[in-house]
């Protein structure tokens, strides 16, 4: 075992080596620190946002395991000793912890696919947010609502992954429905004024507009749209208002959902009376009923 009776602590008195120490201390780390951020800043535009900080991190962490072992090796602690112990710590350690090292192994994998970098905006199950980090233990997201999310990597290699800004474009598909009285190639013509004069929609590739479906209320149309990954979320705030403006404009109805009561053949149809307002309607369970105002 190694303990810290192996360490020859008279050496601290000796000014020669306690000087050595202490400038490894007080003058290696802040040079770590610097390094690190100037090799991450002179990498910035050759490698990805995720590459440059595992670069950074990695610098930082090797060079402080040699000011460690530097240090040990000032105080004449002996090596083997350590090397001995590390790996029975190491055995203990892989015992207790599987979890950790199916983490640490998922994340290798996840760093060497690369299915998503710092950056992107994925959505794992029900969470949406933008990576902060890829570490070897899990991922870090900040969701749109400002939270921050920790997933581990073992999660993200068993659960399917949607990279939502992985190419420069994306569509936006907006279901709309419209009365079964209105003029198919109208709301067509519509539609397309509105994908043309959108600043967010992409003129290439053209929108998409299709008769889609025969609803139970109303004809459903596909209007896909398509616009860059930065101006997706712009785009999805404004083109759904400009349709409704735009339908309210041109008096094109979008209908309420309709629905049918049928009581079958053994009872006569429901009996139905159109009255004005204000008119005392007979009495209902001995109470007189008022009649409300009806549309048309």
């Amino acid at each position: 075992m190694v303990s810290l009776a192996q360490v020859n602590w008279t050496k601290l008195l000796d000014i020669r080596t306690g000087m050595h120490i202490v400038a490894l201390v007080v003058m290696g780390l802040p040079l770590l620190l610097g390094l690190s951020a100037a090799v991450g800043k002179a990498t910035k535009k050759r490698l990805s946002a995720q590459a440059a900080m595992l670069l950074r991190k990695g610098i930082f962490y090797i060079g402080t395991l040699i000011i460690v072992l530097t240090i040990l090796h000032q105080l004449e602690f002996k090596m083997g000793a350590l090397l001995g112990a590390a790996g029975i710590v190491g055995i203990a350690v892989g015992f207790a912890s599987q979890t950790s090292v199916s983490n640490i192994i998922s994340g290798l994998f996840l760093i060497s696919e690369r299915p998503f970098e710092v950056g992107d905006l994925i959505r794992v199950g029900d969470t949406t947010g933008t990576v902060m980090s890829i570490d070897l233990m899990s991922v870090k997201l900040k969701t749109f609502d400002n939270q921050f999310v920790r997933l581990p990597n073992e999660t993200l290699i068993k659960t399917q992954v949607n990279n939502l800004t992985h190419f420069p474009i994306r569509r936006l598909d907006v279901h709309v429905g419209v009365a079964y009285k209105e003029d198919v190639a109208k709301v067509k013509r519509i539609l397309a004024e509105i994908g043309s004069e959108n600043p967010f929609c992409l003129d290439e590739p053209e929108p998409i507009i299709l008769l889609q479906n025969f609803g139970d209320s109303a004809l459903e149309f596909l209007f896909a749209v398509w616009s860059t990954k930065a101006d997706y979320l712009q785009l999805k705030k404004t083109i759904r208002q400009e349709i409704k403006e735009r339908f309210d404009a041109e008096r094109v109805e979008i209908p309420f959902p309709h629905r049918t009561l049928y009581t079958g053949l053994a009872t006569e149809p429901f009996p139905i009376r159109i009255v004005s307002s204000g008119t005392t309607l007979p009495a209902v369970n001995g109470r007189p009923s008022k009649s409300r105002k009806t549309g048309n």
